[in-house]
């Protein structure tokens, strides 16, 4: 009984998601005028195709994955299936936007003769991606296709959980670590009179960091974690007893 009562004590939680919507369109915001202001906007084919990158990799590997990982959280009452394919559309989402993020600096380098996969940032950005996708197809293996024994995924759900939270860590990380190489790279003499730019980039970082902080303490809240639906505790109560030999209505 008070372990029910502990988990639907989410009076705060809506206040801290509403929170983490307003950073993360802060930090999309941001970025746009960023890009729009100092670096000349944005095309596929002209100089300014570098800048599709930054505002898809906020958009996607930060913003729309940290959505991802709320879902779980926010949506508390709709089916098991339901909401485990708002999760993983939404994690495609992102992969998509953030492989056009890719897409458009790998070519940026090419026609600029840029040496690609030499710094830190893009070291832990494509370590992260590559996470990521993998993460998803064994997500999407492990809790979507039938077949899977209910041991197995009881087992992989906690990996899979800290790794979602641990590249979402990673994911703003390689932001920070980008945006400080493309403040240096760009303005290499300025950068450490704070001007207008420098500051703007700054701004950029610390909004990164507190959605990932907000996010974080969320997904963290343990009594904040979807409880199962009558029918969902149920089956659980029904496997264990099959695998386990207890009755029903021993606790």
């Amino acid at each position: 009984m008070d372990d029910t009562i502990a988990r639907e004590n989410t009076a705060l939680m809506p206040y801290l998601v509403a929170a983490s919507q307003i950073l993360g369109v802060a930090a999309l915001a941001v970025t746009g005028a960023w890009l729009s202001q100092y670096r000349g906007g944005f095309s596929w084919d002209g100089p300014e195709q570098f800048n599709v990158h930054p505002l898809c990799m906020v958009l996607g590997m930060v913003f729309l994955c940290g959505d991802a990982l709320l879902v779980f959280r926010v949506f508390r009452h709709e089916t098991k299936r339901a909401t485990k394919i708002l999760h993983g559309s939404l994690h495609i989402l992102a992969l998509i936007v953030s492989l056009v993020g890719i897409i458009a600096v790998f070519q940026f380098h090419k026609k600029k003769s840029i040496p690609d996969m030499y710094s830190l940032h893009s070291w832990l950005g494509i370590t992260t991606f590559t996470l990521y996708i993998l993460q998803w197809i064994l997500g999407f293996f492990m809790f979507f296709l039938p077949g899977v024994g209910f041991v197995l995924k009881s087992r992989f759900k906690p990996l899979h959980v800290f790794l979602g939270l641990s590249l979402l860590v990673s994911t703003i990380a390689t932001c920070l670590v980008g945006l400080t190489e493309k403040m240096l790279f760009s303005l290499p003499d300025e950068y450490s009179k704070l001007p207008a730019e420098g500051v703007l980039a700054n701004s950029l970082g610390l909004l990164l960091v507190a959605f990932g902080l907000v996010i974080g303490y969320i997904l963290t809240r343990e009594e904040w974690r979807r409880p199962p639906l009558p029918e969902e505790q149920a089956l659980s109560i029904d496997f264990k007893t099959l695998t386990q030999g207890e009755s029903p209505t021993e606790p």
